[in-house]
């Protein structure tokens, strides 16, 4: 009898939302907020963002399923809020991988035959100054030519390229300090990661905007990395090795599908800015109150609903926190021990712009909801 109570309180609904049926079980005695949460993975749609819509009534959040008369087999629309969403945004009908244009653009090209010329002054030029800039030349393969720079090499920019290779040979250039590869069309399979492990002088790595799904274990052995720039991809975590990075300054990770983030993330101490908006993120690591010299935090976009207890109390230098469309309201910011001292000093970094704001707008207002 007890197993029939509880497959009787447990019901079947579908949930419309933009051309798409979500099939969904839960407890009649669940409430509205509790059944949005079930949604948010199912369709990146935060909660205080959904609308759900039965039989032409709005649904209230502190009423149960059963209160609002929702039965089994029920249909229930779902409308979301323009911007409240969490990772890449709702999860649509028929979805595309993006980026569509660049995708396009490879088509485009199939049969156009683009060749780069470089003539002996570039070349000579390259080996003086040390930078190769070939951003949106429309190459697919790297130059021969670039090759024969060889460790004179310190900046070389492929950026904006669609270049779907990069070859265990970049380790010839072992004086490499910066290198940007934005905006190919690099997979997974793109990088072989054995030559980037020997540019034992490189401070500068930006692969934002590819096709990355994962970052490999090697990325720690690039000791001298400063900044790392791998925003607008597919990343679903970053490896447990990212704490060999210990004189990283800059990491910018935004525009991912990064559910978490590594304990191991506290051990790179030299920490100023962290963006991390628009993942998939729920939690961050206790381990961030480690980044003693962390100066900005970016979390906007995320499913969080907390914070690290100690960030305000071990990140002394934190003055720019961006909380936009997460689930953390200032209710409990202020229970967080070192709030009133970071938001003195968000306070004092911005006053030029709060002299100029009416009487009582200097309330934080970096994303957090006022309730």
């Amino acid at each position: 009898m007890e197993g029939e109570d509880i497959n009787c309180n447990s019901i079947s609904i579908t949930v419309k939302f933009s051309g798409r049926s979500i099939p969904i079980s839960v407890s009649l005695d669940s409430t509205i907020k509790d059944f949005k949460s079930l949604l948010q993975p199912l369709t990146n749609v935060l909660p205080r963002g959904q609308k759900l819509i039965f039989k032409g009534k709005l649904l209230v959040d502190s009423m149960t399923l059963k209160e609002s008369e929702v039965t089994n087999g029920a249909k229930v629309m779902l409308m979301s809020s323009q911007g409240l969403h969490q990772g890449d945004g709702p999860i649509l009908k028929d979805a595309k991988t993006r980026p569509i244009s660049r995708a396009n653009l490879a088509n485009k090209m199939v049969n156009q035959k683009t060749e780069f010329s470089i003539d002996k002054n570039c070349l000579d030029r390259w080996k003086v100054t040390g930078v190769i800039a070939l951003a949106e030349c429309n190459l697919k393969v790297l130059p021969d030519q670039v090759w024969a720079c060889g460790p004179s090499t310190r900046v070389l920019d492929i950026s904006n390229n669609l270049i779907q290779d990069l070859p265990t040979k970049i380790g010839c250039m072992s004086s490499l300090q910066k290198l940007f590869l934005n905006g190919n069309s690099m997979s997974d399979e793109s990088i072989y990661w054995e030559g980037l492990t020997s540019l034992k002088h490189l401070t500068v790595l930006s692969l934002s905007q590819n096709h990355l799904t994962v970052l490999p274990s090697e990325l720690g052995a690039l000791s001298s990395l400063k900044h790392l720039s791998i925003s607008n991809n597919k990343l679903n975590c970053l490896p447990v090795e990212i704490g060999l990075l210990i004189q990283l300054e800059v990491l910018k990770a935004n525009n991912n599908r990064m559910c978490t983030i590594p304990t191991s993330i506290g051990e790179c101490n030299s920490l100023v800015e962290v963006n991390l908006s628009s993942n998939l993120l729920t939690e961050l690591p206790e381990s961030f109150g480690n980044l003693h010299n962390l100066k900005a935090l970016y979390l906007g976009n995320n499913g969080l609903k907390s914070l690290p207890s100690g960030l305000f109390k071990m990140c002394l230098q934190l003055s720019t926190l961006d909380l936009h469309n997460a689930e953390i309201t200032m209710d409990i910011l202020r229970q967080f021990e070192g709030w009133e001292d970071f938001d003195e000093r968000r306070r004092s970094k911005h006053q030029k712009q709060l002299d100029f704001r009416v009487v009582g707008s200097a309330e934080f207002d970096e994303g957090a909801d006022k309730n």
